[in-house]
């Protein structure tokens, strides 16, 4: 496909028309630019001292970017905040994501093999985040992501130091993979692809798993797969036997529901889990583990937290992702065991 180059950024000749007719309408809508807000020009002037980007290709993006307001509303209602467990879990643990799961591993068992050979991430795991992230790649996102991060790093206060760093990976990013940053689309916090990788995340974790010269999350499956398991191999997963374990409890203590949820670590032995009245048979008494207490059904759930446990929630610092990720990946093991025996 041909492709030419101008400046910093490339863009794909297909996409210029959907690009032009998206910078006429954006310009049409936000009349009041981004650039005429001064702590936008000196954060051009930093990208053009550290980066040594162009001022004008700068502010050719910037002019387009959108103040999105529907992006502002979802980061101040996701919906690990809102929902329970019983309620989350509905989400995830659908039909849909589980045969779309079976369905995906059977098209990309070797790719997914490969992965667990070079980074000792189960299959299962990787299915199932790419599963829950997207639906096997149906939905990555409708919001351009140069909107996402320009509308989060500047009128978003609460995480707006974070936002704006990811802007800047963001724009490193398009340049360094040959993008378009108008043209990349994502979720309202600017993730995207397959595995929702957030820029900093790409920078510094996607793979060329196909090893074609191009780190492609976006429509390369084998790159995903590869990245994702490389994500959880860097961030120290071990493959152990144990991620979480249903437990029971004796009774629910004013000391249990004081360390229930209350750390995403592992800081607790078993042995002093057994102590204030957890249900501990078989486990190792030295094992780091962390108390999770799942509410919504007709009594609550409680699981012990392993080290690979905390690894998943590297990925999105919540328990109930990290819950529907495992459970999503064993009732894919269920399900191929089935169809298989």
């Amino acid at each position: 496909m041909l492709i030419f180059k101008e400046g910093i950024f490339m863009v794909k000749l297909s996409t210029l028309l959907t690009l032009t007719v998206s910078m006429f309408f954006s310009a049409i809508v936000n009349a009041d630019s981004y650039l005429k807000r001064e702590e936008v020009g000196a954060y051009i002037d930093e990208l053009i001292q550290q980066h040594q980007f162009s001022r004008q290709e700068l502010e050719e993006v910037f002019k387009v970017a959108a103040r999105r307001q529907d992006i502002i509303d979802l980061m101040r209602r996701p919906a690990e905040r809102r929902l329970n467990w019983h309620e989350y879990s509905k989400i995830f643990l659908d039909e849909q994501r589980i045969s779309g799961g079976v369905e995906f591993w059977r098209q990309n068992r070797v790719s997914l093999e490969r992965a667990q050979r070079k980074y000792g991430v189960a299959p299962e795991v990787i299915v199932a985040i790419i599963g829950v992230e997207t639906r096997y790649g149906r939905v990555m996102g409708r919001h351009r992501v140069v909107d996402a991060l320009m509308t989060l790093a500047f009128d978003y206060p609460p995480r707006a130091s974070f936002f704006r760093k990811e802007l800047t990976q963001f724009l490193l990013l398009a340049r360094e993979e040959g993008k378009s940053p108008l043209g990349l689309m994502g979720s309202y916090a600017g993730a995207m692809g397959y595995g929702q990788f957030i820029p900093s995340s790409f920078r510094n974790y996607a793979v060329d798993f196909d090893q074609d010269g191009v780190r492609d999350i976006w429509q390369n499956r084998v790159d995903a797969i590869g990245s994702v398991a490389n994500y959880f191999s860097r961030h120290g997963w071990r493959g152990a036997a144990e991620v979480t374990v249903p437990v029971r409890v004796k009774a629910e203590t004013e000391q249990l529901l004081a360390i229930a949820n209350e750390s995403l670590r592992p800081t607790h032995s078993v042995a002093e889990m057994a102590q204030m009245g957890v249900i501990v048979d078989g486990l190792d008494p030295d094992a780091k583990v962390l108390l999770l207490r799942l509410a919504g059904g007709e009594t609550p759930e409680y699981w012990l937290g392993f080290d690979d446990f905390y690894v998943i929630t590297r990925y999105n610092h919540s328990r109930l992702y990290a819950m529907a990720v495992y459970q999503l990946g064993q009732e894919i093991i269920k399900r191929r065991k089935r169809a298989v025996g």
